[in-house]
């Protein structure tokens, strides 16, 4: 059974004009990783007495466009949605579009994000500059351990029917194209669904196939923590793989601090949910809102790791 979270307001709040009505909101995992998103959803609601409706998709396309349909039915004001497969976001788009409903996608970049629609829109942050950041510094440090004349690089991607693994991943190979990182070469690129266990796996693959790789990107933080733990397990150590994520979860940037995570890319999930509920009660209320309303991201490195440790 999903679970659901109710947040009531108070009678006295239901004439105020800030009143939006219910909000139902379909997350796509009840992982950690999205924890701190969901915090942001809820702290921005009770801030604004703003009742909501949480399910949880456990990663389950089919339960998630259940979810909308079933907020579609009851009739709620609007609709967030951290989607588990970008690719399905125009079926969700249409759904709510027909029904007159205002829905918010948060976090997870819709593969219509360009034909949202007036009633629509998404709260995120720019992938490319997550892949780009990320990429970009991997080249730096590369170049200060003095590996500037050839660098093997792998990549670890997330699940491939999702926006954000696709950009993220592009990015990296936009950078590895410039020429102050050409000597980046991509040797291979596989998927480990966002999934530290199977990142695990992945590598330890990689390098019992004759890998050695220069450093290691991944599109999140809990798969290059897998990385690492395969590293560690095969002997390697920090100063012979770079090993790159994006996120800056508090797990990772206690392997920043340990030494075995060099790069992550701090993206500001609380912002994320409180600004999907911003727009949403904008949109209910029939308010023009800016989509995509971007989120910037910032560079987490070991130099700067110690601000952003209660950030997350």
């Amino acid at each position: 059974m999903n679970r659901m979270i109710i947040l009531t307001a108070s009678m006295a709040f239901l004439g105020s004009a800030a009143f939006a009505g219910d909000i139902g909101v379909s997350i796509s995992h009840s992982d950690s990783n999205l924890a701190v998103l969901v915090k942001g959803i809820k702290d921005r609601a009770a801030q604004s007495n703003q009742p909501l409706q949480i399910e949880f998709a456990e990663g389950d396309v089919n339960r998630q466009l259940s979810q909308v349909q079933n907020f579609i039915a009851a009739k709620v004001d609007a609709i967030i949605v951290n989607t588990v497969e970008t690719s399905a976001t125009p079926t969700m788009t249409k759904l709510a579009a027909d029904a007159g409903i205002p829905l918010v996608y948060v976090n997870n970049t819709p593969s219509d994000v360009n034909e949202l629609g007036p009633k629509a829109a998404f709260v995120g942050s720019d992938e490319k500059v997550a892949g780009t950041l990320e990429a970009q510094e991997v080249c730096r440090v590369l170049k200060a351990r003095g590996k500037a004349d050839a660098a093997d690089i792998l990549i670890i991607q997330g699940v491939l029917a999702n926006e954000t693994a696709v950009l993220r991943s592009q990015a990296v190979h936009d950078v590895a194209a410039t020429a102050e990182c050409n000597f980046m070469k991509i040797i291979d690129e596989q998927s480990a669904n966002w999934d530290p266990v199977k990142a695990q796996d992945l590598v330890t693959n990689w390098i019992t196939a004759g890998y050695k790789p220069a450093a290691i990107i991944s599109n999140n933080d809990e798969m290059a923590i897998g990385a690492i733990n395969s590293l560690k397990a095969s002997g390697f150590d920090a100063s012979e793989v770079v090993v790159a994520g994006v996120d800056a979860t508090k797990e990772a940037m206690q392997y920043m601090k340990n030494g075995d995570l060099q790069v992550t890319v701090f993206q500001d999930a609380i912002g994320q949910g409180a600004g999907s509920v911003d727009v949403a009660m904008k949109l209910a209320r029939g308010e023009k809102v800016e989509s995509p309303l971007w989120i910037p991201y910032e560079l987490v490195n070991p130099s700067n790791v110690e601000s952003y440790l209660s950030r997350n």
